[in-house]
């Protein structure tokens, strides 16, 4: 198979792009997606002059999980160690966007399953269209939840609904994510309204957005000690800035 199975963009106003184009596979992480992903990925966190990253998808789906047929079917002639080794290569594709320290969206245009389902809660912030489906359908394939999956699904939505869905395993619509908090809206056009408010983000200064991004990821994650600590280093860091002198400056003016 040739060609690229996704497409990196960017903007000059330091928004970037990371398109998938694995449409024939409905976008599904094959070797070729999942290494590309992994480049890219190490590319944008490299980028001094990345402000903000949207994920999105051409084609019917947004990413319709691993490539069982490539990536599953040599399992079973692998010890559980072995198996623990390729799946990390999978999770690596889409924990890299998590990593990232600028603030990243996903523009859900149709099927997030499985590794996909991961992908997307990967981002900050997710908007759908009316043809988004989210399916963490681990349980009806005989497979435990992996890549972190019962994490993101829990700080999205919350323990006993996130329970639930993985329990039942089925395929949640546009409406049914939006009600449950999975998605901050359901949209036309997601894409368009990924973009904009990535758009929006990058004009803010860039050390303030990650710092910002930090706090509230500490705050989830490491309680209000934490949190209170970091905010006092971040906060007196950030009152040093030009941003905030030049805002107190036009303040006195009034």
């Amino acid at each position: 198979m040739t060609g690229a199975a996704l497409r990196l963009e960017s903007t000059p106003d330091g928004v970037r792009v990371i398109r998938l184009i694995n449409t024939e596979k409905l976008n599904a992480i094959d070797k070729r997606l999942r290494d590309e992903m992994i480049e890219a990925t190490g590319a944008i966190a490299a980028d001094t002059a990345a402000r903000a990253l949207v994920v999105t998808a051409d084609g019917k789906g947004f990413c319709a999980g691993a490539d069982v047929k490539e990536l599953f079917a040599p399992f079973e002639n692998m010890t559980v160690e072995q198996v623990k080794a390729e799946v990390s290569l999978i999770y690596k594709s889409f924990l890299q966007v998590r990593a990232l320290e600028i603030p990243t969206i996903a523009a859900v245009n149709g099927a997030a399953i499985g590794a996909g389902l991961n992908l997307a809660l990967c981002c900050d912030v997710r908007y759908a269209g009316p043809r988004a489906r989210f399916g963490a359908t681990f349980s009806q394939i005989g497979l435990n939840p992996g890549g972190g999956a019962s994490w993101f699904l829990q700080q999205a939505v919350g323990y006993s609904r996130a329970l639930r869905v993985m329990l039942d395993g089925t395929i949640i619509d546009a409406a049914e994510a939006a009600r449950l908090g999975l998605v901050e809206a359901v949209v036309d056009d997601p894409e368009a309204a990924a973009l904009e408010r990535a758009r929006h983000w990058a004009k803010i200064p860039p050390t303030l957005a990650r710092t910002i991004k930090k706090s509230m990821r500490t705050a989830a994650s490491q309680g209000f000690e934490a949190t209170l600590a970091y905010e006092s280093d971040a906060q007196a860091a950030s009152a040093k800035s030009s941003a905030f002198s030049e805002w107190v400056a036009a303040y006195l003016k009034r």
